[in-house]
């Protein structure tokens, strides 16, 4: 009886080994280990070309667009005639409000020297008076030649108030004229459109002799100093991010990169993407550009020094979190989350992990891993 209990036990210990040899599924993946060292920290983001500011530039009066010469894609400095606006007949009214004025002056310069006369004939007649005052106190002369001669006195005096105020009265009508012919002419300037800043017409909205109402868009001008890249960052991502920070720019027409600065960061987030817009400027902005063109960008916040770096093909998320799967001491897969500190091209930096750990490669093409998965190292 003994002989056969050990038989069967010998047969029972066989199987069960024979079971986990054979029977048991084991799945065979690749891995790799994790390393200290020094890494620069990117946020990398995609966006568009984009400006800080897009000039309209219009006129304030409507009308016929005459000499509309500038087109898209031509750049243009400040100052620079952009079209006049057929101002009808304020030209003949501005000739006609000088010409009157000019008449106006003339007859002033005339008053002034009637002035110059009356006083002159006022002078005279006061001497007269004064002599022929003496005599009538003296009795030589009849009151009524002393009253005639007071009277030219006081009439020559009279006429000088007069031309005075005439002088007064049109000093005040050639004030509000040149007010008015001033007004005319900025009027008048105002339908000379002129670019308000170097620009490149970026759009042209209408065509010579095109009648426009007040305020009508007739081309639009952009300054490259005002170009940037509208990139779009993952909050998760976005937080290091400052103003100033360093990025190198790739635009999608070319195989080049270029230096750019963070200048401007978006206070709201995009609630259906979760990203931030951060507008990074160009150092050097290479010419012709082109609004809304594709780019990538790569925003260097800083540097992290003696961490643990690993290759971001590893992460997985598993139950909601990221981490990685390792080989443990029983040759089981086993989840690790992990605290990624930040991404680097294709490598992350995190913290609280053993690098003498084997990393397990997740591979799509086979089995899922999970906790317990009975691994065979590659």
């Amino acid at each position: 009886m003994k002989k056969y209990i050990i038989y069967i036990a010998i047969i029972a210990i066989a199987g069960f080994g024979v079971y986990k040899k054979v029977y048991i599924p084991k799945h065979t993946y690749e891995t790799t280990t994790a390393v200290k060292a020094d890494m620069d920290v990117r946020v990398n983001g995609v966006g568009n070309v984009g400006a800080k500011n897009i000039y309209k530039i219009g006129s304030v009066y409507g009308g016929k667009v005459l000499d509309l010469t500038v087109n898209e894609g031509e750049f243009i400095k400040q100052g620079t005639i952009i079209a006049t606006i057929d101002s009808i007949d304020l030209k003949n009214k501005i000739d006609e409000a000088i010409a009157i004025l000019e008449k106006a002056q003339s007859d002033s310069e005339t008053l002034k020297i009637d002035e110059q006369s009356a006083m002159t004939s006022h002078a005279y007649e006061n001497e007269i008076f004064i002599k022929n005052k003496k005599l009538y106190k003296q009795g030589s002369l009849a009151e009524l030649s002393y009253k005639k001669y007071q009277a030219s006195k006081d009439i020559a005096k009279l006429k000088i108030a007069i031309i005075k105020s005439k002088i007064i009265s049109l000093d005040k009508q050639m004030k509000q004229m040149k007010a008015n012919i001033n007004g005319l002419k900025e009027r008048l300037l105002r339908y000379t459109v002129v670019a308000p800043v170097d620009g490149y017409v970026v759009k042209k909205s209408i065509a010579n002799y095109q009648i426009i109402s007040p305020n009508q868009t007739i081309l639009e001008i952009v300054n490259p100093k005002d170009i940037w890249v509208e990139t779009y960052v993952d909050t998760r991502m976005s937080g290091d991010i400052k103003i100033g920070d360093k990025a190198m720019i790739k635009l999608r027409s070319s195989t080049q990169k270029v230096s750019g600065s963070v200048v401007n960061i978006k206070p709201v987030n995009n609630r259906v993407t979760n990203e931030r817009e951060v507008d990074v400027a160009f150092d050097n902005l290479a010419v012709p550009f082109y609004l809304e063109e594709q780019a990538s960008v790569a925003i260097s916040t800083g540097k992290l020094f003696d961490i643990i770096k690993m290759p971001t093909k590893i992460l997985v998320i598993y139950k909601e979190k990221t981490g990685v799967w390792i080989l443990n001491e029983k040759d089981k897969a086993q989840f690790v989350p992990l605290d990624i500190l930040a991404y680097q091209k294709r490598e992350a930096a995190v913290e609280n992990f053993d690098i003498s750990r084997q990393i397990l490669i997740p591979n799509p093409s086979k089995k899922p891993l999970s906790n317990g998965m009975k691994i065979i190292n590659d």
